[in-house]
């Protein structure tokens, strides 16, 4: 069974979030500013929020709605295992759930472009 695309999505929006400038995206500042509701905020009401489009993007991802808030603790914590693994050349076994190889082969697809992607 494939992962839902909007898990997949969110994954790969907080891979990308991570190496985007994000000065830009503090919430207490955006809320200031007045931006929350135009940058379509996921933690307001979607009632709240703008008329969908795209209002994050970084080389190949895009996102309608915050980056910020779209990005969920289950997304950061997978990026920071992947991460911790990839540094520490662990090896997947077969106790790993599916679920967290599938986000891994995900992350690593995305960090394999991220690499070709780099101009020296």
């Amino acid at each position: 069974m494939r992962p839902q695309r909007g898990r997949k999505k969110k994954l790969i929006v907080a891979f990308h979030f991570q190496f985007a400038n994000r000065a830009g995206w503090d919430c207490d500042a955006c809320r200031k500013n007045g931006l929350e509701a135009k940058r379509r905020c996921g933690f307001l009401p979607a009632e709240a929020r703008s008329e969908p489009r795209l209002v994050w993007v970084r080389k190949r991802t895009q996102a309608d709605e915050c980056p910020k808030s779209m990005v969920t603790a289950e997304s950061l914590s997978l990026l920071e295992e992947f991460f911790v693994r990839r540094r520490l050349g662990m090896v997947d076994g077969m106790e790993t759930p599916a679920r967290k190889i599938d986000a891994f082969l995900i992350l690593r697809e995305e960090m394999e472009r991220e690499e070709r992607d780099v101009t020296p």
